[in-house]
């Protein structure tokens, strides 16, 4: 039997696709929503995988400091970093890959996950990034 539990969490950012055919490829913004899906090995005292606040803390917390309210974008689009930078304030999220809403679930799942939940005895194995209403990306580990 496998016991899992999942938050959602929102953040609004932009970002671009560079590449991109139509207007993705200019730079823009979406209110994101994204579930993140945990599993653990054993129940505490209290029968939690994790305990529902220390999720929101932990992944919150990063979206918070690093994706909110940012642009999120390709570490490799200087022409787009270059006119972020432009202004100022300005908050940039380099990612290391062009920032579809595939790239950055992969990202949140294996790059971002392992490190806010060590040490809790929980894993994220599943994420779903919502870019709008209708669409969205999913991401899940290999059983």
């Amino acid at each position: 039997m496998s016991l899992s539990i999942m938050r959602r969490f929102t953040f609004c950012a932009g970002h671009r696709l560079v590449g991109h055919e139509g207007k993705c490829q200019n730079l823009h913004g979406h209110n994101y929503l994204v579930e993140i899906y945990v599993t653990g090995r054993e129940q505490d005292s209290v029968g939690r995988i994790l305990d529902f606040k220390m999720l929101k803390e932990r992944c919150k917390g990063w979206l918070d400091e690093n994706w909110d309210h940012s642009f999120i974008l390709w570490d490799q689009d200087e022409n787009g970093l270059a006119a972020i930078r432009s202004s100022e304030p300005h908050r940039i999220y380099e990612l290391a890959s062009n920032p579809t809403a595939e790239n950055m679930a992969l990202h949140l799942l294996n790059e971002v996950c392992p490190k806010i939940l060590e040490g809790t005895g929980a894993s994220a194995f599943k994420v779903r990034l919502w870019e709008s209403e209708e669409t969205c990306a999913e991401v899940e580990l290999d059983a």
